[in-house]
């Protein structure tokens, strides 16, 4: 049994803030954000983009997790990607089966877990996939008035329809970090900055949390979530963030696709620029995505991610799913195996057992 992390007293501050800041009634959204900030006293949640559903040489089976399989528990958070359900698919763009979601999300927060979901929907305008940036107008015609506002209305009555069955075997909605609009300081999504002004960011996301609001979702923590950046500062945070009264997690997203020295070096920066806003603004902050492609250096859990995320207080960190062809997360008998059970193995870091109530 893992010791219990006594936090910094940065982080004991920064759950009292989120505590006496939030004020609203005790929905589902609201228990979860105190839950959050009381795990921060124990170290951070480590999570996995579509954990149970496949791994590197295994897919679709029942029960299994490539995360649990190496060091013998289940990530704390699990993600999941709503990609496809805007067109009525039956299958996500990562070819995951709506169905399946469905069920593993239950089945995690069944067991104690946490739960968040991302949404990459297809090009409204061209028909083209969430990277087609081939049109920077494309925000401006799904907002009131615009060319595409009534086929993005049927989009969002798709998606309201399958987050409504995300429930409890009594029917109770299951509260879930939802995390649109993600990494949009970068461009290489449509709704990304040289796609859209601030304004219309601002008004994409208002628009899409309207609707969901006005059809009673009261258990969705809103996260917003920028790409790392070197010149990611509070000022460029805040450009496109929706308000306070909008947001209620603040991430980054930020992977290493370059040297060790950079990686390190703006995670550091972004990170401390993330929680210091959370700390002043009541806000819960995450690493929201990150991960080394196919882990090349065998030690970066311990020698590259876990010497920066140590100095702040986040409430978890996800890394991308495990593909055959693509992978950001452990499995057994890889080379990364021993790094990832000494990350496990920290009083910091939380795993599945280590939050159950």
């Amino acid at each position: 049994m893992k010791k219990i992390f006594v936090a910094a007293l940065a982080v004991l501050g920064l759950a009292a803030c989120v505590s006496n800041k939030q004020e609203a009634p005790q929905t589902q959204a609201q228990q979860l954000i105190d839950r959050l900030a009381a795990l921060q006293q124990k170290g951070y949640m480590f999570g996995h983009q579509d954990d149970p559903m496949y791994g590197l040489k295994w897919a679709w089976d029942e029960n299994r997790s490539d995360v649990k399989e190496t060091c013998g528990d289940y990530p704390a958070v699990m993600g999941f990607e709503l990609g496809g359900i805007e067109m009525g698919d039956e299958k996500s763009l990562d070819s995951v089966p709506f169905t399946r979601i469905t069920a593993e999300v239950q089945h995690h927060y069944d067991r104690g877990g946490i739960i968040t979901l991302s949404w990459h929907p297809r090009n409204p305008l061209t028909g083209g996939t969430a990277w087609d940036v081939t049109d920077s107008t494309v925000v401006k015609s799904i907002l009131p008035e615009g060319s595409q506002y009534e086929k993005f209305q049927t989009w969002l009555q798709r998606l309201s329809a399958f987050l409504k069955t995300l429930k409890t075997a009594d029917g109770q909605p299951i509260p879930i970090i939802f995390r649109p609009w993600h990494e949009n300081t970068g461009s290489w999504f449509w709704w990304g900055e040289k796609l859209c002004t601030a304004e219309e960011y601002r008004a994409l996301w208002n628009m899409v949390q309207d609707y969901l609001n006005a059809e009673g979702f009261d258990n969705l923590v809103w996260a917003y979530s920028p790409g790392m950046a070197g010149d990611l500062t509070e000022e460029k945070f805040l450009e496109r963030y929706p308000g306070n009264d909008r947001v209620a997690l603040v991430g980054i997203d930020g992977y290493q696709w370059g040297t060790k020295e950079d990686f390190v070096a703006q995670l550091d920066q972004n990170l401390a620029m993330l929680c210091g806003f959370a700390e002043k603004n009541g806000k819960i902050p995450a690493l929201t995505e990150c991960g080394l492609k196919n882990l090349s250096d065998p030690t970066w859990w311990t020698s590259t991610l876990k010497p920066v995320v140590d100095k702040y207080p986040i409430s978890y960190f996800l890394v991308w799913r495990n593909d055959k062809n693509e992978y950001f997360g452990p499995a057994p008998g890889e080379p990364d195996e021993a790094s990832f059970k000494e990350l496990y193995a920290a009083d910091n870091t939380l795993f599945l057992n280590d939050i159950k109530e």
